[in-house]
């Protein structure tokens, strides 16, 4: 196997991962991950970013202060606007696409809100993973910042295949940044980015069975010479 194909492996590889195993994570690796993660480019080499890894007992008490807030239908106060105020089209069908595709796998019928918001909770379980790193941003940093931030999310997730590990990224923690910031003592001079549940997969679990379609490379890029 040459080095293209285990770049290749591990970005195709790499998907999010709904269901995992409560193996515990070492320190070492998260660390050995997170090390290499931050080799990813940034503008002035400014490296904008700040990680909050939540294991154990912290990790816990997140979950549950996040599930309380969702099964108690508290307003959402999301610090920026993740998808377009607007959906289009193709957007808007892929998202469907994606969305009921899952669902669909789970053997949720459309109109059972109840199933709906119990598998969307299942994003402050965190899918049952060990290992929830959180990200936050300056505000004060602007939109080329968070494309820094886009490669060192990507420079984790691939590096945690390489380990064996898988993961999911997850923007519904943005919806209580309150709730994060109190917990993890982030000041409100930052914005909560996102989250991405770490662990090994829990293979058995249906949602692990779903693999979102990706779009045709002549759909995306046209060729100049």
């Amino acid at each position: 196997m040459d080095e293209f194909d285990i770049v290749a492996g591990a970005i195709t590889s790499r998907r999010s991962v709904r269901g995992f195993l409560p193996d515990p994570v070492s320190v070492e690796l998260i660390s050995k991950i997170l090390a290499t993660a931050s080799y990813a480019p940034s503008g002035s080499n400014i490296q904008p970013w700040n990680v909050h890894v939540v294991m154990g007992p912290k990790r816990d008490e997140l979950s549950r202060l996040l599930l309380d807030a969702h099964r108690q239908k508290l307003p959402e106060a999301r610090e920026y606007e993740y998808y377009p105020v607007q959906w289009r089209s193709p957007y808007i069908e892929r998202r469907r696409a994606t969305g009921w595709g899952l669902y669909e796998t789970l053997g949720i019928q459309k109109g059972d809100r109840q199933a709906s918001a119990a598998q969307h909770g299942r994003n402050y379980a965190f899918f049952g993973a060990p290992v929830v790193l959180v990200f936050a941003i300056d505000k004060d940093l602007r939109q080329g910042s968070w494309l820094d931030y886009g490669m060192f999310l990507q420079n984790i997730m691939v590096s945690a295949r390489g380990c064996g590990l898988h993961t999911c990224p997850q923007a519904a923690i943005a919806n209580y940044p309150g709730i994060v910031k109190r917990l993890l003592g982030i000041g409100d001079d930052q914005t909560v980015i996102c989250a991405i549940s770490m662990g090994y997969e829990d293979s058995s679990c249906p949602a692990n069975q779903f693999r979102p379609p990706r779009i045709d490379l002549d759909e995306f890029v046209v060729f100049h010479s």
